[in-house]
Formats: C-alpha cells, sequence, structure tokens
C-alpha cells in the first residue's frame, strides 16, 4: 500500500479555505502577515544593533588599550621580550610596551583631562589608522610631542604647532613654591579622528617621554599592552594563571557601563519585538478554533470513514503551523533584504542619513536570523496545540446528532 500523507494533503486544503468562506480565510491571512512583520522587524532592528555594536567596537575598542598587564611592585624594564606567560595567553596576538597616566592638559585658554599612553612610534599602534595631521611616527624620543584627538584639539582651541603643558597628576615633585604635579610643556604635532568619544580622552606621546615624566629609569614603562583577536574575550582571559605579581586591567574599566547598557537595549529591543512575533503566533489560536467549530461535522465524517484521532490532531497542526512556516520564512527573507538595503531604502525616502553618521550600520548573522526564524515557527506550532487537540477530540455521534 501507498503511503499517503491524508492529514498534511487535508491540513493544507483546510488552509486554502473555501471560496465562502472569506471570514476564516481573512483571520488567517491576518495571522500569517502578524507573524511576517514581526519577523521582519525583529531581523532589521537587531541586525542594526548589532551594527552599532561592532561600530562601537571598531572605533573605540580597536584603538583603546584592550588589556594592560602591569606589575605590583613597579614597572617593567625589559622592552624587548614580552613575558612567556603572555604570549601563551589565548586571543592575544600582539604584545607591546605602554606607559599610560591619567594626565591634564593645559592651553593658553582651556584645561582637559585625558589618558595618557606612551607608545613606540615604529612600532604598532591603531591610531595611525585614524590620522588627519601628522604621523605616529613624529613621536621620536626627546621632542615631547603629543597627539591630540580633534575633540580634545577643539576643547583646548590649539592646533598641530601650538604647545600645551601637559601635568601627571600622580607623580609630584618637589619645588620652592612647594609640592607640584609633574609637568612639561609638549608640541602637538599631530590630530586624529576616529568619530567616537576616544577624541576627547587619549593623548599619544613617546613612551620614552612619558617615562620621564612619570620619572621612571631609563627602558622602563608601566606594563604591556594586549592586542586581542576578540575584545569582548577578556572576561575569561582575566581568570587566566598570571604570575602573582601581575596585575590585570582591562577596556571593561573605562568603557563596561557602555558596552553594558548597549547588550541590555538590544535585548530589550529583541524582547519588545519578540513580543510582537508572539502575539501574531497566538492568534493562529483564535482562527484555528473558527476552523474546528465550522469543520466538527467534516471531522466527524472522517472519523467514520477510517481516519484516527492522531490524524485528525495533525491535520490542523499541519493547517496552523503552516501559516507560522509561510510568515516566518516569508518575514526572514524580506527582513534580511531589507536590512541589508536599508540605507538605499532611506535614503530614497528623504531621510538625511548625515544625522546618522553617513549611514545605518547593518550587520545581519545569518545565525540570528535563522534563531528568530525558527522560534517563530516553533510559537506558531504551540499555537496550533489546543484547537488541534479540541478537534481530535470531536465525537461523530454528538457531531453529527442534529445533521
Amino acid at each position: 500500500m501507498m503511503f499517503h500523507p491524508l492529514p498534511i494533503f487535508i491540513g493544507l486544503r483546510y488552509l486554502k479555505g473555501r471560496s465562502g468562506d472569506r471570514f476564516s480565510r481573512f483571520v488567517s491571512a491576518m495571522s500569517t502577515a502578524g507573524i511576517t512583520i514581526g519577523v521582519l522587524a525583529l531581523i532589521i532592528v537587531i541586525s542594526v544593533m548589532n551594527g552599532f555594536e561592532q561600530q562601537l567596537k571598531d572605533r573605540i575598542l580597536g584603538v583603546l588599550p584592550q588589556a594592560l598587564i602591569t606589575q605590583q611592585d613597579g614597572p617593567f624594564t625589559q622592552p624587548d621580550a614580552p613575558p612567556a606567560a603572555l604570549s601563551a595567553l589565548p586571543q592575544v596576538n600582539r604584545a607591546v610596551p605602554l606607559t599610560r597616566a591619567e594626565a591634564v592638559l593645559q592651553s593658553a585658554g582651556a584645561l582637559a583631562a585625558g589618558s595618557m599612553l606612551g607608545v613606540e612610534p615604529e612600532g604598532y599602534e591603531p591610531l595611525a589608522a585614524h590620522m588627519v595631521q601628522g604621523q605616529v611616527a613624529d613621536l621620536t624620543p626627546g621632542s615631547y610631542r603629543v597627539i591630540l584627538g580633534n575633540g580634545m584639539a577643539q576643547q583646548l582651541g590649539v592646533k598641530v604647532g601650538d604647545k600645551v603643558r601637559l601635568m601627571v597628576t600622580s607623580v609630584s615633585v618637589y619645588t620652592p613654591l612647594g609640592r607640584i604635579p609633574s609637568q612639561r610643556n609638549f608640541i602637538v604635532s599631530g590630530i586624529y579622528f576616529t568619530g567616537s568619544d576616544v577624541d576627547k580622552s587619549l593623548v599619544l606621546t613617546n613612551i620614552a617621554d612619558a617615562g620621564r615624566l612619570l620619572r621612571y629609569k631609563p627602558e622602563a614603562f608601566t606594563g604591556w599592552r594586549l592586542f586581542l583577536d576578540d575584545p569582548f574575550s577578556v572576561t575569561a582571559l582575566a581568570q587566566s594563571d598570571l604570575p602573582d605579581s601581575f596585575r590585570w586591567s582591562d577596556w571593561r574599566d573605562q568603557r563596561g557601563e557602555l558596552f553594558q547598557a548597549v547588550k541590555m537595549e538590544k535585548n530589550m529591543m529583541g524582547l519588545m519585538l519578540g513580543l510582537v512575533v508572539g502575539v501574531a503566533a497566538f492568534n493562529i489560536i483564535s482562527a484555528l478554533i473558527m476552523v474546528v467549530m465550522e469543520k466538527q461535522a467534516e471531522v466527524a465524517i472522517l472519523k467514520t470513514q477510517g481516519m484516527t484521532s492522531q490524524q485528525v490532531l495533525l491535520t490542523f497542526i499541519v493547517q496552523g503551523a503552516s501559516s507560522g512556516v509561510i510568515g516566518a520564512v516569508t518575514g526572514g527573507i524580506l527582513g534580511t533584504l531589507l536590512a541589508l538595503n536599508i540605507n538605499s531604502i532611506l535614503s530614497l525616502l528623504g531621510v538625511d542619513l548625515a544625522s546618522l553618521g553617513g549611514s545605518l550600520p547593518v550587520d545581519v548573522k545569518p545565525f540570528q536570523v535563522a534563531i528568530v526564524i525558527i522560534g517563530a515557527i516553533c510559537l506558531s506550532l504551540l499555537a496550533t496545540l489546543f484547537p488541534s487537540y479540541r478537534a481530535a477530540a470531536v465525537r461523530p455521534a454528538e457531531a453529527l446528532r442534529y445533521e
């Protein structure tokens, strides 16, 4: 005997409905449309939030010291050889010496606070890719030059060639006037621009000049700056087995709250739009209950002809879940296409993208799209169980009593 998927065949026939059954078809179509719109909106919003998160990650975590290893008993003194314990850490692709301190900058008419980074100009420095004036190679030892962010330069009212006074509050010196912070005049040799608030906080200078300002011995530096494959891996790396004299610090000390807020906002947006999908999925219940009430006589006839309760159950599950599958897949495809082309669509609609930084950042992740689609289908399947069970429980004698 040839296998014939009778429940699937009848379920799909019920999905189409009869030409005179317009209201049930309308309710079913609205349920499908609701799921489509919910999935579509969820994919677009999550993709844009992914883009913003990645943009922050590139603009801020790409240039900030992602992790810094210091010693409890003072600065390091061997800049040419990273400790073996650091080279063995996973996710670490580069370790360079760094001298860091909180500093105050003073120009002729303003003050600004920032974080001074003493770097080796011939080594790797991510801010070199964001220079708009000058270059990192200009930070030669003994030249006492600094590179400022565009935001800090505007705040201080200085340009390339001007002098600023750099004061380090953590180190003080004795003078005839009393104890004052270690300070020295520096020449602005370059300006960088990242498009983030980093432009108002990071100050670059030569590692040797920074060491002199901090009263370090020659060749001494604060610690090893680690560059990671994934800056978000610091949570696990912070638990690594390092020598007892080493101290770990990372970007979470300065920017942890910002990224925590972005993650929270992303999760809340996903939850709210997920509820929209849930409401649309459970609209299937009302549509399917109407169908079950209308089809009681037909279900009774099918049972009298040998159809089992399990087959009736599967029939209505197929009908209800088909709406969810069609809506979820359609919403997934449309949502992905709209997300990938959202900037072109906004331009056609006349939206001013200049206020958004030129374009909306979008990062469509196939795994997330698949999770959204599968989740919507599962919700739709869940919504069909109760009406389908009611249909399977129909007793032919009672349903046909008045026929």
